[in-house]
C-alpha cells in the first residue's frame, strides 16, 4: 500500500506539492477503511456536537474505525483553529522575522492533510462511519480570545498540540489489530509531537512536557491536557532513582483516555 508515501508529506513539502501522488494514496486507504467491518459500530463522537450532552458523552469505540472517528474529530479541532487564526491576522508577520507565521501556515497545511487522511480511511463523506465536523467556539463563551490577543493563540495551540500527542499515544491499543492503520496514526502522532515542540518553543518553554507542569501563561483550565504527566514508573522501573524526578518525567509521554480527551475538546466544542 501506498500509506507510508502519503504520510510523509506531511512534512515533505515536495511531496506534499504532487497531486497524483497524494490522491492515490488517498484512495488506497479508503480501500483499506472500507474492507473493516463498519457497519455494526456506533458514532459516539457525533453526541460532542450537542454541548448540553457533554457530561453523557460516550467515547467512540474501542476498536480500529472508533480510533479514527476520534482522531478525526481532534483533527478538526486543530485544522480549524489554525485557519480561523490565519484568517484572523492574529499571527504577527513580523513575530521572529516572520518565523513564527511560516510555522504556522505549515502546521495549517499539516493539519489540513491530516484531516483529508483520515476521511478517506473512513471511506469518504458518504460512508456511514463518516464522522461530521462539530461547531467549535474557541473563545469557550468569551473566556479566551484567540483570534485578537496572539499570547492566548499560543497558549491555546499549545494545549492543542499537546493533547493531540497523548490522544493518539492512546489509541494504538485500539489500532493493534490493524498494523497499516497504527503505522499510519504513529506517523501522525510523531508530527503532533514535532508540532508540540515547535509551540512550546515559541513560547520560549522546554520542548517536552516537565512533570505535570502545564507552563508559564497557560490558563488553569488546561490543566487537564498535563495531568498524569509527572509519572516516573515506567514498565516497574523508577526512572527518577537514577534522573530525578523532573527528569525522569520528561523522558516519557503518558497517554490520555478517550474520556480523558473527551472531556477537554468539549470545552470548545458548542
Amino acid at each position: 500500500m501506498n500509506i507510508l508515501k502519503f504520510i510523509e508529506s506531511f512534512t515533505n513539502e515536495g511531496i506534499m506539492t504532487s497531486t497524483g501522488s497524494r490522491r492515490d494514496s488517498f484512495t488506497q486507504f479508503g480501500n483499506l477503511g472500507k474492507n473493516l467491518a463498519f457497519a455494526s459500530i456506533p458514532f459516539g463522537l457525533s453526541a460532542l456536537a450537542n454541548k448540553a450532552m457533554a457530561k453523557d458523552i460516550t467515547p467512540t469505540p474501542a476498536t480500529p474505525i472508533g480510533a479514527l472517528q476520534f482522531a478525526l474529530t481532534l483533527e478538526y479541532l486543530e485544522n480549524e483553529f489554525y485557519a480561523m487564526a490565519l484568517d484572523s491576522g492574529v499571527i504577527p508577520a513580523s513575530e521572529n522575522s516572520g518565523r513564527d507565521l511560516k510555522v504556522f501556515q505549515q502546521i495549517a497545511d499539516h493539519e489540513a492533510d491530516h484531516v483529508k487522511f483520515l476521511i478517506a480511511g473512513l471511506g469518504g463523506t458518504m460512508s456511514p462511519n463518516f464522522v461530521p465536523k462539530p461547531t467549535f467556539d474557541f473563545t469557550v463563551g468569551g473566556a479566551f480570545n484567540p483570534f485578537g490577543d496572539y499570547p492566548t493563540f499560543l497558549a491555546l495551540a499549545q494545549a492543542f498540540e499537546d493533547t493531540g500527542v497523548r490522544a493518539y499515544k492512546g489509541q494504538a491499543a485500539n489500532l493493534i489489530s490493524t498494523p497499516d492503520l497504527l503505522t499510519a496514526a504513529l506517523q501522525i502522532h510523531s508530527v503532533e509531537a514535532r508540532h508540540a515542540s515547535e509551540v512550546r518553543r515559541l513560547r520560549g518553554l522546554k520542548g517536552w512536557i516537565s512533570n505535570s507542569e502545564r507552563g508559564a501563561g497557560m490558563p488553569a483550565a488546561t490543566q487537564a491536557v498535563y495531568d498524569g504527566e509527572g509519572l516516573t514508573m515506567q514498565a516497574g522501573f523508577n526512572t527518577s532513582t537514577l534522573f530525578g524526578a523532573a527528569a525522569g518525567s520528561e523522558a516519557y509521554d503518558e497517554p490520555l483516555t478517550t474520556q480523558q480527551v473527551v472531556d477537554i475538546a468539549n470545552l470548545f466544542i458548542v
